[in-house]
């Protein structure tokens, strides 16, 4: 067996293609999607290492076009989470006793397989099954799932060269980072791909084995990520891959004894109800679980009397409206200073009406629909509300419609209360309210800012005057665990902004970085005496 201190290879975020006409990737991408919407494929489970179907079937459909059929998937019940679970403790003591270097062979193996081969397959299943465009996929699905695995790898390295610095003389202090005893839970979400790929895979990596449970809406580019991990030499049972119902789901795994820990991305309601489960069930369980999770947002932007009029009005539209607000990270309320709000709306209303919206197969259009039914009945409810109110006005969209797909135009409610019910509650979706203050209440728009929402995920202020700066940047320390200045709230990036936030938001533990992945050990110390003393006698008990 090979024995050495290994270097894996220096990260770097993986290079956006452009998808600009006449280009390479363009023509590639296209074709990944033409070949994708002409067949109807059979998606399985994946349960150690085979493909599991069931004559229960769910239909994966893109939302602009709900009534193609991309696929059909197995779903399944208790006995599958109970076979998942079975698989992954049978292939845990291989798993985890294989040399590290080996786990991270196969994960960068993977994010080339993804720069590569799998580039456009894998982001042509996002674009249709979870309408994105061809720019929202590249930087999700690509990029960002391909940083993951590949900056993760290095701070996997990192985690176990860290060693206690001191080792007196005649013994040997050293750290060894075990992986949890049993197995990690991943609850993973539609709105990124790479979210779906990282949650399972940074578990994993660090010697678990996993339990995935995707998204019902997310199963069809889940498929594709499966097949990549397997192609990258992923043993069988390591991570197995379910389609079953929430409930059912919990009821196997948080009564189970070997349950380790959850890492998990979704609604902050699914999340507490979880967190309550695995405390009344703690007497259970042969080890605390890990509870990790990221539960969304009420993201703002902070526009100050000083900021410049042009780039406010695009962080805005760029963080309200990129995959039609569905990013954990969207900007859904903004707080304008009077004196720049006419320009600022000015520039908005511009913008706005150029955007185009359709299918995501015509790279013209840069507003898709939401994900499905009941995201649009829920955000329709809220505009229908709004046009009643007469403290409300729409000064752009307003309009839906679903005979196709699930389309709701890019909407912005202006308000006179900062405490109207789309400036508190998560919509997710391109709905964004505004609310214009005047600008010598900056103070007392920073505590609204501060107290309107539980969440705490992104925020951004965006301001000339260093002053307001400081003081926003100080002020709102709580309000946001990823902080903007003079950008917009959306886009964090792997290796250079780790993401995550706190109070509703969820634990903070910071996807993209070594704080993450530290949550997927168990770290155990052990110390070697060379020359073990053979007297008890200590000599302050001499008699002089």
């Amino acid at each position: 067996m090979l024995k050495g201190f290994f270097n894996v290879p220096t990260p770097i975020n993986e290079p956006i293609l452009g998808y600009a006409p006449g280009s390479k990737e363009r023509e590639l991408l296209k074709a990944a999607i033409a070949d994708a919407r002409s067949k109807k494929i059979d998606i399985p489970m994946y349960i150690d290492g085979k493909e599991v179907h069931t004559e229960n079937k769910g239909k994966a459909t893109p939302p602009h076009d709900h009534q193609h059929v991309l696929a059909e998937y197995s779903k399944g019940n208790k006995d599958h989470v109970k076979q998942a679970i079975d698989a992954a403790l049978a292939a845990k003591a291989n798993w985890e006793n294989l040399a590290w270097e080996h786990r991270a062979a196969i994960f960068l193996k993977a994010a080339d397989l993804i720069a590569g081969p799998y580039r456009y397959k894998l982001n042509a299943a996002t674009m249709l099954g979870q309408s994105k465009n061809a720019y929202q996929a590249e930087i999700d699905s690509a990029c960002e799932l391909i940083d993951f695995l590949r900056f993760n790898v290095s701070y996997m390295s990192e985690i176990y060269k860290q060693q206690p610095p001191v080792s007196p003389k005649g013994s040997w202090n050293r750290v060894e980072q075990r992986p949890l005893e049993g197995f990690v839970f991943a609850l993973t979400p539609f709105n990124f791909t790479a979210i779906a790929g990282n949650l399972p895979t940074s578990a994993a990596m660090m010697g678990n084995v996993v339990v995935w449970k995707p998204a019902n809406t997310q199963i069809y580019s889940a498929n594709v990520l499966m097949q990549i991990f397997r192609e990258a030499g992923l043993p069988d049972g390591v991570i197995n891959l379910v389609y079953v119902s929430g409930p059912e789901a919990g009821e196997v795994i948080f009564n189970h004894p070997d349950f380790a820990g959850i890492h998990f991305t979704g609604s902050t309601g699914v999340f507490q109800d979880i967190w309550k489960t695995i405390g009344n069930n703690i007497h259970k369980f042969k080890t605390y679980p890990r509870i990790v999770g990221e539960t969304g947002g009420k993201d703002f932007i902070l526009v100050h009397g000083s900021a410049e009029a042009e780039s406010s009005s695009t962080a805005i539209i760029r963080g309200a409206f990129e995959y039609q607000g569905q990013k954990c990270s969207a900007a859904s309320r903004v707080y304008v200073a009077k004196s720049i709000w006419p320009k600022v709306k000015e520039f908005m209303l511009r913008d706005l009406a150029t955007f185009k919206m359709g299918g995501t197969e015509d790279f013209g259009n840069f507003i898709n629909a939401v994900i499905d039914g009941n995201s649009f009945d829920k955000l329709a409810k809220y505009i229908d509300e709004a046009k009643n109110d007469k403290s409300v006005e729409i000064i752009a969209g307003g309009n839906y419609d679903k005979s196709k797909g699930y389309f709701i135009e890019p909407t912005v409610l202006v308000v006179e209360d900062p405490k109207y019910v789309t400036m508190c509650e998560e919509l997710f979706g391109p709905v964004l309210t505004l609310h214009v203050y005047d600008d010598k209440d900056f103070d007392q728009i920073l505590d609204v800012v501060d107290s309107t929402s539980i969440y705490a995920l992104t925020g951004a202020v965006i301001a000339q005057d260093r002053y307001a700066i400081e003081k926003a940047t100080h002020r709102l320390r709580n309000a946001a665990g990823n902080f903007y200045i003079n950008d917009k709230c959306t886009g964090a990036v792997v290796g250079q902004q780790p993401f995550g936030g706190a109070r509703g938001s969820g634990t903070n533990d910071k996807a993209g970085s070594m704080i993450n992945l530290l949550r997927w050990v168990s770290p155990r110390t052990i110390k070697e005496t060379f020359d073990p003393p053979k007297d008890y006698r200590y000599p302050f008990l001499s008699n002089d």
